[in-house]
């Protein structure tokens, strides 16, 4: 592991701490995942109502965080509403095959661990 971890040319430098910073909380990976389960964009309320459990506050954050990472794309159209749709972008799209092996690994180990006291 130390080899994925080691950077040669400075301390505050890592890619695999950039990205667990960025995707590493649930909301981000789980928009992912529901965006990458679509072939076609979603509309704000339609990410929501995938998730469940997400607030809107939480959800415009994470949405903006995976923006400025280049990781989804945001298409607004000048109707009336205003529309938005969300979609993966390349970059995005290239990350779902990891993000799928995690989530295959946590369902089969998991589920292994003791219920939480209390």
């Amino acid at each position: 592991m130390k080899v994925f971890l080691k950077n040669e040319e400075s301390i505050d430098f890592c890619p695999v701490r950039d990205v667990f910073d960025r995707i590493g909380n649930k909301w981000a990976m789980m928009i992912v995942l529901t965006l990458g389960q679509t072939n076609h964009p979603m509309r704000y309320h339609q990410v929501q109502e995938a998730i469940g459990d997400i607030s809107q506050k939480m959800l415009t954050a994470t949405l903006k965080h995976l923006l400025e990472d280049g990781l989804i794309a945001r298409q607004m159209y000048p109707e009336i509403p205003p529309r938005v749709d969300y979609s993966l972008t390349a970059k995005g799209e290239s990350l779902l095959p990891h993000l799928y092996n995690l989530a295959a690994w946590a369902n089969e180990h998991m589920r292994e661990r003791s219920p939480k006291a209390g």
